[in-house]
């Protein structure tokens, strides 16, 4: 699965009723998953204008807000465009707590409970699904792309890994869905300050996850996103208590 696709699947058609809302809303998510990392340009307008499914005139005007506020830089000319200046910031455990009282606490819950629920659903799919050879492939380098990961790429390619899985299940609702489920806790992950121990903890669980699709075992893909999950869970817990 290519970063295109993977654009695609973020950037879906918006709902006529609050378009420019919306647009903002996808824009964002792509910004702040990493699909388009920082320094890297937005698709043309008029190819967003049409996987939107809005006028060149409301896209413009999301992409002017996103400018002023700073999450975007638009050049104009020829090697112009709309460039990703958004860098998350420093994992701080002050900026997770602030974050997590914005949402609240049964928000949050929510959150974790929703990403749970899909994430493990999506590798249960794809460990069912016998995956050929090239499929195989693309998990595996995503794995191995996260682990040679630097602390300033690692949250990017963190999402990258997850959200592969359920783009391989070739269901674009299951991928929207995670993509949906990561974005609402983004900016808690972010904020997680990283310690090398539990990076160390991570890539052991990650193997197991990958181990277990690629064995076509649903029960052990299942479990093995479940227990890295919750383990994420635990984490946010203990830099909150």
């Amino acid at each position: 699965m290519d970063e295109s696709a993977r654009l695609m699947t973020v950037l879906r058609p918006v709902r006529a009723g609050n378009a420019f809302e919306e647009t903002v809303e996808r824009l964002l998510q792509a910004i702040k998953l990493g699909v388009v990392p920082p320094g890297h340009k937005l698709p043309p307008e008029r190819e967003l204008a049409v996987q939107l499914g809005i006028s060149r005139v409301t896209l413009r005007e999301a992409i002017r807000a996103l400018s002023e506020a700073g999450y975007l830089d638009v050049r104009r000319g020829r090697y112009g465009g709309a460039f990703v200046t958004y860098v998350p910031p420093t994992p701080d455990a002050g900026d997770l707590r602030q974050a997590v009282n914005k949402m609240g606490t049964a928000e949050l819950s929510d959150a974790l409970t929703f990403r749970l629920a899909v994430e493990c659903g999506a590798a249960q799919v794809l460990a069912s699904a016998g995956l050929p050879d090239d499929k195989r492939d693309v998990l595996t380098r995503r794995l191995a792309e996260l682990n040679q990961a630097g602390l300033d790429d690692y949250r990017r390619l963190d999402t990258a890994f997850h959200l592969s899985i359920a783009e391989l299940t070739g269901s674009t609702l299951l991928a929207t869905t995670c993509a949906d489920a990561r974005s609402r806790v983004s900016d808690l992950l972010n904020a997680i300050p990283m310690l090398q121990v539990n990076l160390d903890h991570a890539a052991v669980q990650h193997r197991a996850i990958v181990d277990a699709i690629l064995a076509g075992d649903p029960e052990a893909a299942r479990r093995a996103v479940a227990e890295h999950l919750e383990g994420t869970a635990a984490l946010l817990r203990g830099f909150l208590s």
